[in-house]
């Protein structure tokens, strides 16, 4: 068991009504409203401020003060709430494949969740943004699985597994992994690389994605992608910085401070 998480301040947070169990049911109304409630983004690299990826700063900014976040603090939180219901979790990391040909050897860079459901092990993972499985998915089948977003499937080579999604009727190859239990220190390690390295995506791109029951909204830089379920999508670019501060807020729950800062880096994209 980790460290406790205000489990009450959490739920209200997903708009989670009751109390959630230790089973699959509750496990899967807790990803499903996660990932609607607490978007994806990377301000925080992308503006060159610190990620704190400690269980109590990762409840301040995604419960508390109502950001989002990454793979480190979306998936931290999870195991937090998952632990503080009686789930067994293991943490583990992945090798990013999405958009990468497919025997490609990044390093480990996301970080996502094993949680043993009886005798089932489930895989859980709230933070890999546009491609996020918004429901758990099952570790010992190769069989196609859907979630509220789209469906997956995991492919099983030796101690390898390999996460797979249906997009437009194509399976494509979004990270690979393994079941070796990774540590505090490897994380921060991951997380340091990711949020400060200029040869990071996080630090170069501005990136924000948030699911819903009528579809998923994925901000790329100045360019607002809506994904409907089984419908093309629609693409608009943003005017400029004014419309995209309103972008993050009515469409990602996002609210920044007034700063030079950031208007400066906003103004940058649009420059750009």
């Amino acid at each position: 068991m980790g460290e406790m998480i205000d489990l009450d301040a959490y739920l209200q947070r997903i708009d989670f009504s009751g109390r959630p169990a230790a089973d699959l049911d509750s496990i899967g109304k807790l990803v499903a409203r996660h990932t609607r409630a607490i978007p994806f983004e990377n301000l925080n690299p992308f503006l060159g401020w610190p990620v704190e990826i400690d269980l109590p700063a990762v409840e301040q900014k995604l419960v508390r003060s109502r950001r989002g976040g990454y793979c480190y603090e979306q998936n931290t939180l999870m195991r937090a709430v998952l632990e503080s219901i009686g789930i067994e979790v293991t943490p583990l990391a992945a090798r990013v494949l999405w958009q990468a040909p497919e025997d490609a050897m990044p390093p480990q860079s996301h970080m996502m969740l094993r949680a043993q459901v009886g005798e089932v092990p489930y895989l859980v993972d709230v933070g890999f943004g546009s491609q996020t499985p918004t429901a758990p998915l099952r570790l010992d089948t190769a069989e196609a699985q859907a979630s509220p977003q789209g469906n997956y499937c995991i492919l099983r080579s030796g101690q390898e597994y390999l996460v797979q999604a249906d997009v437009r009727g194509e399976w494509k190859p979004i990270y690979r992994f393994d079941l070796q239990q990774q540590s505090a220190g490897d994380y921060k390690v991951f997380n340091w690389y990711c949020s400060t390295h200029p040869d990071s995506h996080f630090t170069r791109e501005l990136i924000a994605t948030r699911g819903g029951e009528g579809g998923r909204h994925t901000l790329s830089n100045n360019r607002l992608t809506f994904y409907p379920p089984g419908g093309e999508k629609r693409e608009s670019v943003l005017a400029g910085p004014g419309a995209l501060r309103r972008t993050l807020l009515d469409t990602f729950g996002i609210e920044l401070p007034e700063s030079a800062q950031v208007e400066s880096a906003f103004a940058r994209l649009f420059a750009e």
